[in-house]
């Protein structure tokens, strides 16, 4: 399973913690899925996924999740994606 980005962004707040996002797909799947990424120091990030836009197959997502919990090469590239964004 790899994910093509279709975008993503990063910025940080007021306080200077990130913030960050990545929409992508994973081939065969019927939905787009997006991840949200946050941290404090850009050290131990917090995430949220969700579908982009409209509701896939609860299996699926499920599979995509526990990739990004599991799979820290996966996790990476999509933060990478986010992360190579931020304008400093």
């Amino acid at each position: 399973m790899k994910p093509n980005i279709l975008e993503a962004s990063m910025r940080k707040d007021e306080e200077g913690a990130l913030l960050g996002r990545t929409v992508f797909e994973v081939e065969g799947h019927k939905a787009a899925y997006e991840i949200t990424f946050y941290s404090k120091k850009g050290q131990e990030w917090d995430y949220s996924l969700n579908y982009a836009s409209e509701s896939g197959i609860e299996a699926e997502f499920l599979s995509v999740d526990e990739r990004v919990e599991q799979d820290d090469d996966f996790f990476d590239a999509l933060l990478d994606a986010a992360w190579d964004t931020l304008e400093e």
